[in-house]
Parts: C-alpha cells; structure tokens; sequence
C-alpha cells in the first residue's frame, strides 16, 4: 500500500519540516510514503484526478476521531484489504475548498482542539509511524 499526503502549500517552518521527514521516512519502512505539496485548488483536484482509485482520506475537525489502537485496525484492515494507495488530504490554514471536500467520502479529525495544519500534517505522520509499529508489534508505541 503506498501512502501520499497531498497537502495545500508547503511546511514553512524548518523544524516542522525536518521533524515531518523524519516520520515520512520511518513510515516508509513500512510502506512506501510521500508527501506532495500543491499550491492551490486546481493543483490538488488534478493530482485526484490522476489517482481516482486511491482511498481518499481528508483530516477534518469534524471527521471521525480514532485512538492510536483504532487509527492502526484501521490502517491494518485498509492494507489487508488490498487497498493500493492512500491519500490523506492536508489542508492549508484556510481549510479545504468545497470541491476538495467533495473527492472525499471518509473524514478523519486529529483531535478535539485546533492545530496549525503544518503541526497538523507532522501529527498525522506520527500516527501513521505508531500505527504502522502496534500492527508489527515494534515497541515504539508503548
């Protein structure tokens, strides 16, 4: 199962940036990950366009909330399922544009409180790296 975070604009801040790779590349031992950054509305579509049988996952505020534990069957029962490609969607500071929320049939929320999208994707990789460690039984998670 590959995995992409398709995300409006960039990670600005140096030290989220670097902390946001370094769990990109520890997921990527598991399986492959990107990040893609587009600039706007039209750029995002488009990349949707290209992966229409990807399973498309927006982060919301008012999507589903997941423990770690729920986040990882989750993931897990996705990947035995056979789904080949992932995307989450990462807004940027102004959220998502209606016609981006409407490629997206599931939801996911990070959370009751609000975060900077930069912080936002960086949790989001987090959980992806300690999802991906309880479905191996690494003891990263503990």
């Amino acid at each position: 199962m590959k995995i992409r975070l398709l995300t409006l604009g960039k990670t600005r801040r140096a030290e989220l940036r670097a902390v946001l790779d370094d769990y990109v590349k520890r997921v990527g031992r598991y399986a492959p990950t990107e990040v893609l950054e587009v600039r706007d509305e039209p750029a995002m579509l488009k990349r949707l366009d290209a992966e229409r049988a990807a399973t498309v996952v927006l982060l919301d505020a008012g999507g589903k909330a997941l423990g770690s534990e729920e986040f990882a069957k989750w993931l897990g029962e996705l990947r035995d399922r056979g789904t080949r490609e992932l995307i989450f969607l990462c807004g940027d500071a102004d959220g998502f544009p209606e016609a981006v929320r409407e490629r997206s049939r599931q939801r996911l929320s990070l959370g009751v409180m609000t975060f900077s999208h930069e912080l936002a994707r960086v949790m989001l990789a987090e959980q992806l790296y300690r999802a991906f460690a309880i479905l191996s039984g690494s003891p990263y998670p503990r």
